[in-house]
Formats: structure tokens, C-alpha cells, sequence
């Protein structure tokens, strides 16, 4: 699939291998447009860094020099992350003040229901008991 107009990718999740990096990234600086990619990652990310830092050098680009001390990554280690990619908390982009008002919301509409039925058992000849 080839999206044009695509000029930046963001990894919110680093990507496993070499490989896979440059498939994501791979998405701006088609066709000989300029592109950027920008990579979170975690310290527990940190192994898997080395190799995607080497293909960054090798493309020209700035490495910091932090990174490319990492120590390498074996291939046990590298078939592991392949297979099952840490597991990372979820993220929310949405603020916590609009999830709280969404869940009042919701809650109130099931009162409404609960209380629609209730009115419609008592057409119905149900007798209903209020506290």
C-alpha cells in the first residue's frame, strides 16, 4: 500500500527487528521525498536498538553515540522478541476528565432504562414498591 503525502511516522512502539523499522518508516521518503521518523522506546527496548541504530548509520543519518554502545543483542535473545514483542501498559490519548464524564453519562442512561421498564411493568398491572 503506498500512501502518498506521508512526510512523518511515529513508533509508539518500537519495532522488534531491522527489518521491520525500515517497512514502518518506509512509508515517508517515497519516490525520492524527504521524510522523518520518530521512535519511542523504553529501557526495556534498549536490546533491540542496536541493530535499527546501524541501519539508521548506514543510511546517513545521526546516531547518538549512547545508543550505539548497547550492547548486542544474541540471537536467542532476538528470536524471543520476535516471537512475543513485550507486553506494554495501554495509552490513553484521551484526558481522564472526559473518560469520567463519559462514564456518568453511561451510567446514567442505565438508570433511565432500568426506570423505562419499570414503567412498563407497572402498565402492565405488575405492582411496583418504592422505598
Amino acid at each position: 500500500i503506498d500512501f502518498k503525502g506521508v512526510n512523518m511516522v511515529i513508533n509508539y512502539d518500537l519495532p522488534t527487528s531491522a527489518v521491520e523499522y525500515i517497512h514502518r518508516i518506509g512509508r515517508t521518503g517515497r519516490a525520492g521525498h524527504r521524510g522523518k521518523a520518530v521512535t519511542f522506546f523504553t529501557e526495556d527496548d534498549k536490546p533491540l536498538l542496536r541493530s535499527i541504530a546501524n541501519v539508521i548509520q548506514r543510511a546517513g543519518c545521526p546516531v547518538p553515540d549512547y545508543i550505539k554502545h548497547f550492547p548486542r543483542l544474541q540471537s536467542k535473545q532476538k528470536k524471543k522478541f520476535i516471537k512475543k514483542p513485550l507486553t506494554r501498559e495501554s495509552i490513553r490519548t484521551t484526558p481522564e476528565c472526559f473518560l469520567k464524564k463519559a462514564k456518568r453519562k453511561t451510567k446514567t442512561t442505565k438508570e433511565n432504562i432500568k426506570d423505562k421498564k419499570k414503567v412498563k411493568e407497572d402498565k402492565n398491572g405488575s405492582k411496583l414498591q418504592t422505598s
